[in-house]
């Protein structure tokens, strides 16, 4: 599997500058999940130095392409659960030109776009048209690319989901897409074969051929700020399929890692199991 994506400046609660982006979170899921992978993202040179521990944990797993400018958000945490977000810089588009400099050689390839405009409805078309079969990190339907305080609709181009295999919607997302609740209704008119929508420390829903499966999370973890889960359960789910996991056991694969990952940022690891 073949994860494309930019590369983030973040500034979390006021901190220092950090890696951001699905590139600084993914590698560990692959690593987890086992097979083929790849990890391409792109960034201006001048920020990749913010980048290099990404490099040396992560080696030849992870390739950087140059661009023009890199994206930036500002994270600002009310508690652990609820988080205000601006966009400070908007980050390079996929065209044609960077898929062929990335040459995705793996037959599932994972966009991880930050803003809509990352990955054009053209993009998604050349890699089916590659052969390729794409997840979707579904972040990149509702947030608008404009610098300020991150703005959320459903103005996406419906033409974007017509080469898409497999959507993941965090649950606020998917809230906005189906304007309302989120049902199998929703999923059939959306017609991507696979939905996942992430629902916190309750698990994830899969929405597949009609019908609708609830996973449980592996257990929660409470009491640490969050960012990148989002990342590793998406690219550690869709790598697990890549490898030949159903549905079911790649989001129990996902669900475990992200949970084991989160007790790392805790002073004293801890599980409540509830």
């Amino acid at each position: 599997m073949t994860v494309l994506g930019n590369l983030a400046v973040d500034v979390i609660d006021g901190a220092a500058p950090s890696p951001g982006g699905c590139a600084s979170f993914a590698g560990v899921a692959l690593e987890y999940a086992g097979g083929t992978g790849q990890i391409v993202a792109m960034g201006a040179p001048q920020d990749h130095q913010l980048f290099s521990g990404v490099l040396d944990r992560f080696g030849s797993l992870v390739r950087i392409i140059d661009s023009d400018r890199t994206a930036g958000f500002r994270l600002d945490y009310v508690d652990v659960d609820h988080r205000a977000m601006s966009v400070t810089a908007l980050g390079p588009i996929w065209g044609t030109a960077e898929i062929e400099m990335a040459n995705p050689e793996t037959t599932w390839v994972h966009l991880a776009p930050l803003l809509r405009t990352d990955f054009p409805t053209s993009t998604l078309a050349l890699l089916a048209e590659r052969g390729h079969r794409v997840a979707y990190d579904g972040q990149g339907l509702v947030r608008a690319d404009r610098v300020g305080p991150l703005a959320v609709d459903r103005d996406y181009p419906q033409s974007l989901l017509r080469d898409i295999s497999v959507l993941k919607l965090a649950e606020d997302e998917a809230v906005i897409v189906a304007d309302g609740d989120f049902d199998e209704a929703t999923a059939e008119r959306l017609g991507v074969p696979e939905i996942l929508v992430t629902l916190g420390s309750e698990g994830c829903d899969i929405y597949t051929e009609g019908a609708v499966v609830r996973v449980p999370a592996a257990w929660r973890v409470t009491g640490v700020q969050a960012t990148g889960a989002g990342d590793m359960f998406t690219a550690c789910y869709v790598a697990s399929r890549a490898a030949g996991a159903g549905p079911v056991e790649a989001a129990e694969r996902a669900s475990g890692l992200v949970a084991r990952e989160l007790e790392k940022r805790l002073p004293v690891p801890s599980r409540d199991r509830a």
